[in-house]
């Protein structure tokens, strides 16, 4: 009797534990690790961030698999251009994307030569030192940094090969309503709304990146253990997102 209520009081347990994961998950925060490089110098490939599910309200997506429990947002809230945000990639409604709110609804977006134009006007931007990205094999990328300056005041980095890249002009469009224009920090380097992913549905956002809580040059070898601690980049832990 006493191991049948033992296991019983352990399934218990664990189902309240899952239950309790799947919530936070959903409603407060979900963790994300950063796969590639398309952010950078903001984030870095082997970043581990938690983002915040509730700032912008909740739809499918919020939940675990997309399950089509509702359509559209409840509790929505808009993003603030220069937010950091994941959100589901829109030609599969399944890939988890993250990039930064760049065009607003009702927003006009051009490149002219790599220089970035919302609603008429130019974006200001400050070169900064350059950026050394190291590569796989061991060899080093040199990009162009800039401080860029949005409409709305917010100052954040990004990188540049040149002005004269494939994605560096196109003709101005208008955001539609209910959508968003996204871009990576990365500029020559991101699949975003100039390329493949489009206009981001209001619907297909996750939440807003909030803070890094681990960091890992995942470059070496895993089986490796003894290496781990050296490749932890203690400065970037715990540090907000930007």
């Amino acid at each position: 009797m006493d191991k049948e209520e033992s296991l019983g009081d352990t399934l218990k347990t664990v189902f309240y534990a899952i239950l309790i994961a799947i919530l936070i998950r959903t409603v407060w925060f979900e963790p994300f690790k950063i796969p590639s490089g398309s952010m950078y110098p903001t984030l870095y490939v082997g970043d581990y961030l938690f983002v915040s599910k509730y700032t912008y309200g909740y739809s499918k997506h919020s939940l675990p698999w997309s399950l089509p429990l509702f359509e559209g947002r409840i509790w929505a809230s808009e993003p603030e251009r220069g937010d950091v945000v994941v959100f589901k990639y829109p030609q599969d409604n399944k890939t988890d994307f993250i990039k930064r709110v760049i065009g607003l609804p009702g927003d006009k977006i051009k490149l002219v030569n790599g220089r970035l134009y919302i609603n008429g006007k130019i974006v200001e931007r400050k070169r900064l030192d350059d950026f050394i990205i190291r590569t796989a094999n061991g060899s080093a990328e040199r990009y162009r940094q800039y401080e860029e300056t949005l409409p709305n005041g917010v100052k954040h980095n990004i990188l540049e090969i040149s002005d004269s890249e494939p994605n560096d002009d196109f003709a101005e469009l208008e955001v539609p309503q209910g959508t968003y224009f996204m871009m990576g920090d990365n500029r020559d380097r991101s699949d975003d709304s100039r390329v493949n992913v489009g206009f981001v549905p209001a619907e297909n956002l996750e939440g807003k990146a909030r803070f890094l809580f681990f960091s890992h040059n995942d470059e070496d070898a895993w089986y490796l253990p003894w290496t781990w601690p050296k490749k932890i980049r203690w400065s970037r832990l715990f540090s907000s997102i930007g």
